[in-house]
């Protein structure tokens, strides 16, 4: 008999980096019940809609562009950080829906994306041993014992912020902010002040024509409202399953369950088991979820792990994130391409160019991302993706609006000396601005070279 799926029976399967020594059990419990007589944070309608636009981007028809950070953080919330993150993720689809030909399906990896898994559970630092800092919802970054110790009171505040973000991203989506011609303006001015300006500026001519064109002939924001707004999402990786199980609800419409603190959620890299907590809480729900892939993953297992995610083999519910390293992709992303695409599975396949690539950096012992690696990885998943017969769906990136160095490389050519000057994550390493734009200009120009190919097949 088909075990009855429900929001708590996760809690009798294995989960993993879930953190259990939480001092106060019944401190716990009492925010878990407490989160679950808030408000949804999203509503079932706006995940079947996400889970529409990405069922295009399984039938090849658009692309995903999925960024922020790598772990949000109390210390930093602020109105302009997250104008800053919207801002660049609008800046980057405007070019990648240029020279794609493609709409951009638009999700940030914000209002939620608080908590991350760690290699190790402790830290020792002198003759001290302490809890790793995991995410600003369980603990703190300082070194100190009472700061390191979990709080489940740290998930309100994670809520109240998510909350908060939520109303101000959504302000911006449609209240004239993400007006197409505003958008376009600040691209201008990334390209003036590049020192690859030249490179780019042809693209950018190319869109102010475009925009010229469809102004004389009248469809400009005035005429065509939908050119004065976005449809902007929201996403993370779904990892304290006691928060989520809290936020999950039934979606009056459909009688299904929604996990209403996203949504999309997505299951890590370390947390995939078959037969784990996270993804059998995942099957349950009906938004659309995303699945890490590393270079561990195997293709029997991938295909045993679809079937369980995405039964009914639905367009849109399922996004296959690969995150191998520049130095792996080409071996160990073709067999699990070739897999989905001959087993008929209809998934989605992005790419995650950022956590196969990261490293220590000389003898400043900063973590950092060298950007050749990372364009290195996005140039080969377009390229396999080519020759296996798969679209190439998207990019799935962390980077922040802000102006931090904390990966190498890039125009302005950040080098290990500069990562103290502006090194500011909670976590791992993002791209900056300038570097996550400039990315977008370098995939847009693979994306105008596979639909050349296209125009070209078609003729």
């Amino acid at each position: 008999m088909t075990e009855r799926w429900t929001p708590s029976s996760w809690r009798q399967k294995p989960a993993k980096h879930i953190p259990s020594d939480y001092p106060d059990g019944e401190a716990v419990t009492r925010v878990e019940d407490e989160l679950r007589r808030m408000p949804p944070l999203v509503f079932a309608g706006e995940a079947r809609r996400l889970k529409s636009l990405l069922g295009d981007v399984a039938a090849g028809k658009a692309f995903l562009l999925q960024g922020g950070d790598c772990a949000e953080s109390f210390k930093e919330f602020h109105a302009d950080n997250i104008r800053d993150t919207f801002r660049l993720i609008l800046q980057m689809a405007v070019v990648l829906t240029f020279a794609g030909g493609k709409p951009v399906v638009k999700v940030g990896r914000i209002a939620g994306q608080f908590a991350k898994p760690r290699s190790e559970p402790i830290e020792t630092i002198g003759d001290v041993t302490l809890p790793s800092y995991r995410g600003d919802n369980i603990n703190g970054m300082e070194f100190d014992p009472a700061v390191r110790t979990p709080d489940p009171e740290r998930l309100l505040k994670a809520y109240a912020q998510s909350s908060s973000t939520l109303n101000l991203l959504r302000a911006f989506a449609g209240g004239g902010y993400a007006d197409l011609y505003n958008i376009h303006r600040w691209t201008l001015g990334f390209v003036a002040d590049s020192p690859q300006g030249a490179r780019y500026r042809e693209l950018s001519d190319k869109i102010s024509e475009s925009l010229a064109f469809m102004a004389a002939i009248g469809i400009t924001p005035a005429t065509y409202p939908d050119m004065h707004r976005v449809e902007f999402f929201t996403s993370h990786e779904a990892l304290l399953l006691g928060f989520e199980e809290a936020m999950t609800r039934i979606d009056s419409t459909s009688g299904d369950w929604y996990d209403t603190s996203a949504h999309m959620l997505w299951i890590g890299e370390r947390t995939r088991q078959l037969d784990g907590a996270h993804v059998h809480f995942l099957k349950g729900v009906k938004n659309p979820i995303g699945l890490k892939c590393g270079p561990t993953m195997e293709p029997d297992d991938l295909l045993r792990l679809i079937d369980v995610l995405n039964p009914a083999n639905e367009p849109g519910r399922l996004t296959l994130i690969g995150r191998f390293g520049s130095d792996k992709i080409a071996d160990r992303l073709p067999r699990l391409m070739a897999a989905t695409r001959k087993s008929g599975r209809s998934v989605v396949w992005s790419t995650d160019p950022m956590h196969g690539n990261t490293l220590k950096a000389g003898n400043t012992g900063f973590k950092t991302r060298p950007f050749d690696r990372i364009l290195s990885e996005v140039k080969s998943f377009v390229e396999v993706a080519n020759a296996e017969g798969v679209h190439p769906g998207g990019v799935h990136l962390e980077m922040t609006g802000q102006n931090v160095t904390e990966c190498l490389g890039g125009a302005r050519a950040v080098a290990e000396g500069d990562l103290g000057d502006r090194y500011h994550t909670h976590c791992d390493p993002r791209l900056n601005g300038e570097q996550a734009l400039e990315l977008a200009f370098l995939v847009s120009e693979k994306l105008r070279d596979l639909r050349a190919d296209d125009l070209r097949a078609a003729s």
